[in-house]
């Protein structure tokens, strides 16, 4: 089945993220894939994470779909204007990729080429219009193609921002512009999230929960003060703390356990997607504590 057929089955959805290196070698990220082939449902492919440049993205799909994982091409209008958007959109048709995920992307300054000039020629929401009209044979232009795509388009969201109206009135942008699922930032407050929920359930999307593994008490209250629309509850850090040094990291993999756990026993979304950020080796033990293997 496709990660599209799955997700509207009613099956409870695991994706995880693949990052690509800083550099041509690929062992280490060929292992993860190893391990992760036959877990997950999808592999999300990060396209320069955090501005950070890396291995294309569009290349590593290639190299999931070699591997037996169904890869969910990530594609961020900062590095590239609306022609270079849809040849690679293009590209990745041929090549056999279905699922692509569209963002505006991190800015520059945050990763390391800080002089880079950024494109953002187009944003977000225009992307997914750019996908839906490709899909409909035609680009952005008004041009028609000889010979459509057939993406299954997703999104973000961050369910914790504050304020969150912002983020829902987009939400609601990006399902007109063409949006089918929405993979969220992390989330820690599972009754916020609950409420976010309430609002999403309207609109006939997906939406997979992002569960980011926290390492340590350090690591939630860097999240907390750098990075916006995250908010991990003090409970949480000091139960990181109370865990020690050497056991932070296992009751970081407990506490994203418990809560894909809670998540699907209630109900509240469709999935999760798990961003374990250079640890995808932990995602089978982690959907194993959780339940799901």
């Amino acid at each position: 089945m496709s990660f599209s057929d799955i997700l509207n089955s009613g099956k409870f959805v695991v994706t995880a993220e693949i990052g690509p290196p800083k550099g041509t070698d690929i062992k280490e990220m060929l292992h993860h894939m190893q391990v992760l082939r036959g877990k997950i449902d999808a592999a999300n492919i990060t396209d320069n994470q955090s501005a950070v440049m890396r291995i294309c993205s569009l290349a590593v799909c290639k190299l999931a779909m070699e591997n037996g994982l169904e890869p969910v091409l990530q594609m961020t209008c900062r590095d590239r204007n609306r022609i270079g958007l849809q040849s690679d959109l293009l590209g990745a048709s041929v090549l056999g990729i279905k699922n692509v995920l569209c963002m505006t992307g991190d800015h520059v300054s945050a990763g390391d080429h800080k002089q880079a000039k950024p494109v953002y020629d187009v944003e977000s929401v225009q992307l997914l219009k750019i996908v839906d009209g490709l899909n409909d044979g035609r680009d952005m232009s008004g041009n028609d193609l000889k010979g459509a795509t057939d993406f299954y388009q997703g999104a973000v969201v961050t369910p914790e921002s504050n304020p969150i109206e912002p983020q829902l009135i987009k939400f609601g942008k990006k399902v007109t512009a063409g949006a089918k699922f929405f993979q969220t930032q992390a989330v820690y407050d599972m009754e916020g999230f609950k409420t976010f929920m309430g609002h999403a359930k309207k609109f006939p999307v997906k939406i997979l929960a992002g569960i980011v593994v926290l390492k340590s008490a350090g690591m939630a209250n860097f999240m907390n003060k750098f990075v916006p629309g995250i908010k991990v509850p003090q409970v949480l850090i000091d139960e990181l703390k109370a865990a020690g040094k050497e056991k932070a990291l296992d009751t970081g993999m407990d506490i994203a356990a418990r809560h894909i756990k809670q998540l699907k026993d209630e109900a509240i979304c469709d999935g999760v997607h798990i961003m374990a950020i250079g640890m995808e080796d932990k995602v089978p033990d982690i959907m194993e504590r959780a339940g799901l293997l």
